[in-house]
């Protein structure tokens, strides 16, 4: 177990964690649909405020009619790109220089530029945008990323992007300057023509990732207004609607206006509909200068077609491998053409896993990544993504074409490349893996086949896929500041909130229980937005890190207990307002010491004899514990301490190209399950993700305009509970990895591209790009 140094680390028996039956606090309100997300807020004499947006891939405001438009009936304000207040404002990609936060160029369709109208109601601001009349210059774009790439293309953003970086340590080798929409990222290790020249046999294959949208259900959105406050002084802004602590959370709204995170006040709960966003948008962030200009406060929310940000980046890999006749890779060839987005994409889904990436994860010490990263007008990936490494599913295909080429099992091709915990040169195997594929076979009765090798009764034909990962730990970055109170007998937990709407409290607060004797509805989840406790990242691996920090406050806060009740035990009994004192029985605690006490069922008990003690809740001392830290190392350098492995089963019709999943499951180690209902939802979700991108979303584009076709959830798929099997799961719990009780994070790595893909290529032994629709799959067999 890898919670070596941690106090409890290594408990065996668990009362409230693990559990199944244990509600949330907000479960109620989002099941009910009582949760108010951003675009919810109302508030007295209100204002609303709308961005222009542009008609266009790539455009810049040529002409305008302001006082046409601040002539309309019911506008508050009219805010420019050229106004100074907002030029003092600066929207920073990761990855990149601070941007303007509003200028006079839009780069992609539907985005915010040039102008902010404030007025009595969204209709009026509606009015007032069409008013400015606004003449519009129409620039080149770049929709078509190998397209983008030629030499004739039009160059849609001269500047130099030469020397990408890359905190993952991606883009090492040598990079040629930028050429036309084109930078260059090249990540070099070992030898990769020597390792070819050790291979018996050398594949080549193609992959096409396209991109995939978030398409946030509940739109970003947030309702501001400025106070002034005894205890705070002046100027200070007030917040609803939910930003992910991610990205900074609320403190990230206060630094945008110079304020520090005491004068910054937010209550919003709920985010909604998330998955590895980080990102604050332009409405959220705005309103609190809106509102100051204004003296009232203001309104700004998306709509739906407003979110359809990408979640990840089209990218098209020529992959090329070299492996010996017992299924040994000995070198990998990565040359990947990736959409660049537009200004402030994310390295996340370009460069980001170059150096974090599939490769690593194998004994193959020769490894080449060349990335061409082109500018486009295609669409932002804002900040994150679903994918854990992004383009690992390049290593799933290799893994799949070398046990067809040889007759063996892909899982059996992974575990011979899979390296051990200390490193690319380290063969011994991996618990963790062993574990998953142990449970993953009996779950599926997984029995694998060459490709095409076996018909259904009903004459379509059969196909599995399998998968590895290892699971993530990203939320570890910084120290945590746990805190725990007592107040008139009742313990509390007082914690900034889920701004996302996720689960890590419920499960922080089950770990608090656990160390502390009680049942979870014992720990009084106290939502303030001055909390110093935040539990950071929506899932679980910001649970783990967070609850481990909250299990060392626990030990802390415990030992004040019990010296507070010692204490009271040793206070004479006294009678009320001056007379004779009552018999009372005595108390059991006088004379003991911290060490010889516990908490049990509620009660303050000897650890000698358990029936003697005291309720918790008739101590009238106020008791307060806080504990900052991290998470100690990862027991294995590698970061394979824990993985994860999928399965999954297929039915393709090869007369009219139908795909069926007709099983689809999860045999994972998350090292110790902490919520489970939650984690389960989890996994769910990222079934349903994996499924949808592999079967129905996909992006389409009028090439001749720039402009997005389907930005809506009715003409951009996404697939419902019809569409898709249920996911089936095995956890299992070696306890391997480094937060609370050897927890670790998981469901970013069950994201793929393409297991469904892979099991698709067992049946008919042919390639299809995702989505699987049934045109392609006709395209693949010759058909059409």
């Amino acid at each position: 177990m890898a919670d070596l140094t941690g106090i409890n680390g290594q408990r065996k028996d668990f009362r409230v964690v693990g559990k199944t039956d244990l509600q949330g606090k907000l479960s109620w309100a989002v099941a009910s649909g009582l949760a108010k997300f951003g675009i919810d807020y109302v508030v007295p004499d209100m204002l609303e405020a709308k961005f222009l947006r542009s008609p266009h891939a790539h455009a810049r405001i040529k002409g305008y009619n302001l006082e046409r438009a601040r002539a309309v009936a019911g506008v508050v304000d009219i805010v420019t790109w050229k106004d100074e207040d907002l030029k003092k404002l600066a929207r920073a990609g990761i990855g990149g220089p601070p941007q303007p936060f509003l200028s006079d160029v839009a780069e992609e369709e539907n985005v915010e530029v040039g102008f902010i109208v404030v007025a009595e109601n969204g209709d009026i601001c509606d009015e007032a945008l069409e008013a400015l009349e606004v003449e519009w210059e129409v620039l080149p774009h770049i929709v078509d990323i190998k397209a983008g790439r030629e030499a004739n293309a039009p160059v849609i953003r001269p500047e130099d992007r030469t020397g990408v970086v890359n905190p993952f340590g991606g883009g090492s080798g040598d990079n040629p300057p930028k050429q036309g929409n084109v930078a260059y990222s090249n990540q070099n290790q070992g030898d990769v023509e020597k390792g070819f020249s050790e291979a018996d046999y050398i594949i080549e294959y193609d992959l096409n990732m396209p991109a995939y949208a978030s398409a946030s259900p509940n739109p970003h959105g947030s309702v501001a207004w400025w106070f002034d406050d005894p205890y705070r002084g002046r100027d200070n802004i007030h917040v609803e609607g939910a930003v992910w602590h991610a990205s900074g959370g609320k403190n990230a709204i206060g630094q945008l206006y110079g304020l520090p995170p005491e004068k910054t006040v937010q209550e919003g709960l709920f985010q909604g509909g998330k998955y590895c966003d980080w990102t604050i948008r332009r409405s959220q962030q705005i309103t609190p200068l809106l509102a100051k200009r204004t003296g009232r406060p203001v309104r700004c929310a998306n709509t739906r077609r407003d979110t359809f940000d990408f979640m990840i980046q089209q990218r098209f890999i020529h992959m090329k491998v070299g492996f010996t006749k017992d299924g040994l890779i000995t070198a990998f060839d990565d040359f990947s053409i990736t959409d660049g987005g537009t200004t402030g994409n994310s390295f996340f889904g370009t460069i980001g896993d170059q150096g974090y990436g599939p490769y690593i994860g194998t004994k193959c010490l020769n490894i080449r990544q060349r990335m061409e990263v082109v500018d486009s007008n295609r669409g932002l990936m804002p900040f994150s993504s679903q994918f854990c490494p992004f383009n690992w599913d390049s290593v799933t295909m290799a893994i799949h074409m070398i046990a067809e080429k040889l007759g063996k099992d892909p899982i059996d091709i992974a575990r011979l490349n899979l390296h051990g915990p200390d490193g690319q040169t380290d063969h011994r195997p991996v618990p963790s893996f062993d574990a998953c594929i142990e449970a993953g076979k009996e779950m599926m009765n997984w029995k694998w086949h060459k490709n095409g090798a076996r018909k259904l009764p009903d004459g379509r034909m059969h196909g599995a896929g399998f998968r590895y990962q290892m699971c993530p730990r990203h939320a570890l970055g910084s120290d945590f500041h746990a805190v725990l109170e007592l107040r008139n007998g009742v313990v509390r937990m007082p914690i900034q909130g889920p701004h996302a709407g996720v689960f890590s409290v419920e499960g922080v607060a089950m770990i608090a229980a656990e160390e502390l004797g009680l049942e979870a509805t014992d720990i009084h989840i106290d939502y303030d937005p001055d909390a110093v406790f935040v539990s950071i990242s929506g899932g679980a691996d910001g649970l783990v890190a967070t609850g481990w920090v909250m299990k060392e406050c626990c030990h802390i806060f415990r030992r004040r207990i019990f010296e507070a009740a010692i204490a009271e035990a040793e206070k004479p009994a006294g009678g009320g307002f001056g007379g004779p004192s009552s018999k009372r029985a005595p108390n059991p605690l006088k004379g003991k010491k911290p060490e010889d006490l516990d908490i049990v069922g509620g009660k303050i008990v000897l650890k000698s004899d358990p029936g003697a003690g005291v309720p918790l809740k008739s101590l009238t001392s106020n008791v307060y514990a806080t504990f900052a830290g991290r998470p100690p190392d990862p027991l294995w350098p590698s970061k394979y301490d824990t993985l994860n492995t999928l399965y999954c089963e297929v039915a393709v019709d090869t007369e009219t190209g139908q795909v069926e999943i007709l099983r689809y499951g999860a045999a994972v180690d998350s090292g110790k399950v902490i919520r489970r209902i939650s984690l389960e939802s989890q996994l769910d979700q990222v079934a349903f993700f994996s499924q949808g991108c592999q079967m129905f979303e996909d992006y389409y584009y009028d090439k001749s305009t720039g402009v997005k076709l389907n930005t809506n959830m009715i003409e951009y798929k996404k697939p419902g509970m019809l569409d898709v099997p249920k996911l089936e799961t095995r956890l299992l719990e070696t306890r391997a990895g480094n937060g609370a009780y050897g927890a670790n994070g998981i469901s970013h790595s069950m994201a793929n591209t393409h297991l469904i893909i892979c099991a698709i290529y067992n049946a008919i032994g042919k390639w299809v790009d995702p989505p699987a629709t049934p045109d392609r799959v006709l395209k693949a067999l010759g058909k059409i």
